[in-house]
C-alpha cells in the first residue's frame, strides 16, 4: 500500500503523531489496557485523524500488521521451541557454563555482548535475539541480579550490528544510494560499531542495571530447572529422567546452522544487489535456505533429532514444543500491532512531510543527517525507513564526498535510525514482552539504551569527519 497525499501540514501531521503516541502511553501506562487492544484502538484512530480515507483504513492497519507478522512469526515460533529444547536439555547451561569459564563471572555480561557481536554481523536484530535468549535467560538465572545486565549487552549488540553494519538491509541501501564502497561502509563501520557498543550499551548497561531491577521473566522458558513437574527433565510428566548435557560442541553447532546459512544468505542477497554476483538457481537455493524462518526450522529439526530424543520420546518432545508455543501469542500480537501503529503514521505521510521540512534547512551536512533520521525514527518507528529515506534525501549531495565521507554519512545516518525506540517500534515491543518489562520500565531502559548507542556512533563519526574532510 502507497502512503495518501498528505492531507494537512507537516506540523498538524506531527502534532497528531505526538498526541496519538500520549494517548497509547496514557491508555497502558495510566488506564492499564491491553497493550494489544491499546495498540489497534490508537491505531484506528490515527488513521482517521491523519486524513486516511475511511474505506482504506481497514487496508492501512493491516499493511503494518501483516508485514510485522510475516516477520516476526514464523522466526519467534521456531526460535522459542529451539530455545525451549536448549533450556529443557540443558544446553543453553553448557553454553553458558563455557562463556562463564572463558571470562569470568564478573565478565559475564562483556561475555554475552561480544558474543552477541560476533553473531549479529550476518544475524538480522530480531533473528538474533531469540536465538540468544535461552542463554541470556540462563545466565541471569544463575548469577541473579537484574536481568537488564545481561539483557542488555546482547540485545544492544544485535541491534548495533543490524544498524550500523553490511550487510545488514539498512546501511547497504544508504551506502547504495549516496553511491559509497559498501565494502569500505563495513571497513569504516565495524571499529565504530564496537566502541559505540561498549560506551553507548555495555556501560549504560550496567548503570541501568543498579538502578533498575527487572528479575528474570518465566514467561518463556518457566522455572529455573525449565519443568514444572519437579525433575527437572521439562516434560511435565513427573518422572524422573537422568540425561547427561548435550556437549559443547553440539550446542554451538545448533547455534551455527542458522548462523551459516542466514550469513550466506545475507552476503549472496547483498552481492547480488551490487551486480557482484549474477543471480542464478544455486544462488536462489542457498538464498531460500538462509531465508530466516527456514533457517531457524532447519536449525528445530536438527535440534530434535540431537536432543528432542534423549531420554524423552518424539510425543513427548512435540507436547514440550507445543507448550512453549502458548506463552508467546501475546508477544507476537502485541509486536505486530506495535508494526500496525508505525504502518500507519508511515502511510499517513508524516515522514514524507518530516522530510520535506527539514531537507532543506542550512546545517552541516553530517548533523544533518543525523537529524532527519532522527526524525522519521520517531515519527514513523521503522529504523529502515528513516535510513533508506535519509539517505534518498542525501543522494544528490553524494558527488562531492569522498568514499570515506559517505562510509561516515551511513554512520550519521544509522545512527540516527537507531535513538529513541518507542511505541511505534515492533523491535521495542519484542524486549519489552521477551525480558518481562511493562512500558515504563522498557523507555527507561531499551530506549535509553539505543538512544547512547546512536550518539555514540554518531560522535564518533563527528570527531573523524573533520580528520578526512
Amino acid at each position: 500500500m502507497e502512503p495518501i497525499e498528505p492531507v494537512f501540514g507537516a506540523t498538524t501531521l506531527l502534532l497528531i503523531a505526538a498526541a496519538s503516541v500520549a494517548l497509547l502511553l496514557f491508555l497502558i501506562i495510566k488506564v492499564r489496557l491491553h497493550a494489544f487492544i491499546a495498540l489497534v484502538l490508537v491505531s484506528v484512530l490515527t488513521a482517521i485523524a491523519a486524513g486516511i480515507p475511511l474505506a482504506d483504513v481497514p487496508a492501512a492497519l493491516t499493511f503494518g500488521f501483516a508485514d510485522t507478522l510475516g516477520s516476526v512469526a514464523l522466526l519467534v515460533g521456531f526460535g522459542v521451541m529451539l530455545g525451549r529444547l536448549l533450556e529443557v536439555t540443558g544446553g543453553a547451561q553448557v553454553l553458558a557454563d563455557t562463556l562463564i569459564n572463558r571470562f569470568g563471572e564478573k565478565r559475564a555480561p562483556l561475555a554475552l555482548g561480544v558474543a552477541a557481536l560476533i553473531f549479529g554481523l550476518p544475524i538480522f536484530f530480531d533473528a538474533g535475539l531469540v536465538i540468544f535468549l535461552p542463554i541470556i535467560l540462563t545466565v541471569a538465572r544463575r548469577f541473579g541480579g537484574s536481568v537488564l545486565y545481561y539483557a542488555l549487552p546482547a540485545a544492544g549488540a544485535f541491534a548495533a550490528m543490524h544498524a550500523l553494519v553490511p550487510p545488514h538491509p539498512g546501511p547497504v541501501a544508504a551506502g547504495t544510494s549516496l553511491g559509497g564502497d559498501i565494502g569500505l561502509v563495513l571497513l569504516v563501520n565495524l571499529p565504530i560499531v564496537i566502541i559505540a557498543w561498549y560506551v553507548g550499551v555495555y556501560l549504560v548497561s550496567r548503570f541501568l542495571g543498579r538502578r533498575i531491577d527487572v528479575p528474570v521473566t518465566d514467561l518463556l522458558f518457566g522455572p529455573v530447572n525449565g519443568g514444572d513437574d519437579g525433575d527437572g527433565d521439562g516434560d511435565g510428566n513427573g518422572t524422573t529422567t537422568k540425561v547427561a548435557a548435550p556437549s559443547f560442541a553440539t550446542v554451538l553447532t545448533l547455534l551455527m546452522i542458522p548462523l551459516v546459512l542466514i550469513g550466506i544468505n545475507t552476503v549472496l542477497t547483498t552481492l547480488i544487489a551490487t551486480e557482484t554476483v549474477d543471480e542464478n538457481t544455486v544462488t536462489d537455493a542457498f538464498i531460500l535456505l538462509g531465508n530466516t524462518p527456514v533457517a531457524l526450522l532447519i536449525s528445530l529439526l536438527v535440534a530434535i533429532v540431537l536432543l528432542g530424543t534423549r531420554g524423552r520420546t518424539l510425543n513427548d518432545t512435540m507436547s514440550l514444543l507445543d507448550a512453549a508455543l502458548a506463552p508467546i501469542c501475546s508477544i507476537i500480537l502485541i509486536t505486530g500491532a506495535g508494526g500496525m501503529f508505525g504502518g500507519v503514521l508511515e502511510l499517513s505521510g508524516i515522514g514524507a512531510a518530516l522530510t520535506s521540512a527539514l531537507s532543506g534547512v542550512g546545517i552541516p551536512v553530517l548533523l544533518q543527517a543525523f537529524l532527519i533520521a532522527t526524525a522519521l525514527r520517531v515519527a514513523q518507528g521503522s529504523a529502515t525507513v528513516a535510513i533508506t529515506t535519509t539517505a534518498g534525501l542525501l543522494a544528490s549531495q553524494a558527488d562531492q564526498f569522498s568514499d570515506l565521507q559517505i562510509a561516515l554519512l551511513v554512520t550519521a545516518v544509522a545512527a540516527g535510525a537507531t535513538v529513541l525506540s518507542h511505541v511505534n517500534d515492533s523491535g521495542f515491543w519484542l524486549v519489552s514482552r521477551f525480558f518481562g518489562m511493562d512500558v515504563k520500565t522498557t523507555l527507561k531502559t531499551w530506549t535509553v539504551m539505543e538512544t547512547t548507542l546512536g550518539l555514540s556512533a554518531f560522535a564518533v563519526a563527528a570527531v573523524l569527519w573533520p580528520l578526512i574532510s
